[in-house]
């Protein structure tokens, strides 16, 4: 157009990739991201993050903006991650794990503890009560308060894989009787006794007419093969399993029905029997033993940080 001072505008080409400094925000907006995506999605990680869909969409697209790429596609089909977003994501976890790196190293430096510490325990570990596990972690979260706890529960398998990937910062496992595998760390040997409920005919039996024919005879909770002991060993074939519970708590309640006799921790049991609830049987002094011991891989990043848990633990029992 003849005599017009007007410009022709041209379409502004979008920067593509990361361009500046990774900074806190980034890192937060990363961590989002990375919580949205190992939850599956927005609503999944809301409880995790404490966050709103909204926020957390909010943050999402300010990752995107700042990284310059579309990560993931979100809608009524639902949450996807983009071919970008994998490879985003890959490369959070690869960050984060130098991070924990960095973090520990600085740790075994100066001395002072920091970061998260992954404990791994298992599913049917004794809770209730001053156990040692308690008091190690008091102290423990007292005395560093700039590590981050996380217990996972898990069964024993899944403590030693979560140990050997390196998932899990140290392991807690339970073994039978010198069935422990070579390199771990023994704590303590705890035992559990028999008990029955207050609605179970043994209930008000006196004690000398509680015979091995007796108890055969009632229907039991069954035995896992980490509990065992010289005497159990001995008689175990007797007894009528019509029960399982793989956790304490699963386990007392079956017996508290007054359907099932079975065994639990005496700590464990202590204020039920307490409460008139159960009744420990004697019965020569029936009893199982299980040994905990404390799993760890060794790594120079973590070795400050396992070693002083393992030194409160071991101080608890």
């Amino acid at each position: 157009m003849t005599g017009s001072s007007h410009k022709t505008l041209r379409p502004r080409k979008r920067a593509r990739g990361f361009q500046g400094h990774v900074s806190e925000i980034d890192l937060r907006l990363l961590r989002v991201f990375h919580t949205v995506a190992e939850q599956g999605g927005f609503s999944a990680a809301e409880i995790t993050l404490g966050k709103s869909k909204s926020s957390i969409s909010l943050d999402i697209s300010a990752l995107e903006t700042r990284l310059g790429l579309t990560i993931c596609l979100r809608g009524r089909s639902g949450f996807a991650l983009t071919d970008e977003g994998r490879e985003v994501l890959e490369a959070t976890r690869s960050l984060f794990i130098n991070l924990e790196h960095f973090r520990q190293q600085i740790n075994q430096a100066s001395g002072v503890l920091s970061g998260t510490f992954t404990l791994y325990v298992p599913d049917n570990i004794q809770t209730h009560g001053e156990t040692p596990l308690v008091k190690a972690i008091h102290t423990f979260t007292q005395s560093h308060p700039g590590v981050f706890m996380h217990l996972h529960s898990a069964s024993t398998k899944e403590v030693e894989v979560a140990v050997m990937n390196g998932q899990a910062t140290a392991g807690i496992a339970l073994y039978a009787q010198g069935r422990a595998p070579q390199g771990c760390r023994p704590l303590v040997a705890e035992a559990s006794y028999l008990f029955c409920g207050a609605r179970h005919p043994l209930f008000d039996v006196p004690e000398e007419e509680i015979t091995l024919d007796v108890l055969a005879s009632q229907s039991m909770v069954s035995v896992g093969e980490v509990a065992t002991s010289d005497m159990w060993e001995s008689i175990r074939h007797h007894f009528t399993y019509r029960a399982k519970a793989d956790k304490l708590d699963a386990r007392a309640l079956l017996i508290l029905s007054g359907s099932y006799i079975g065994f639990l921790p005496e700590v464990f049991a202590a204020p039920l029997v307490a409460q008139g609830l159960l009744r420990r049987i004697a019965f020569n002094n029936l009893r199982l033993i299980t040994c905990c011991h404390l799993l760890t891989r060794t790594s120079p990043e973590t070795s400050l940080m396992v070693e002083t848990f393992r030194s409160l633990l071991e101080a608890s029992y």
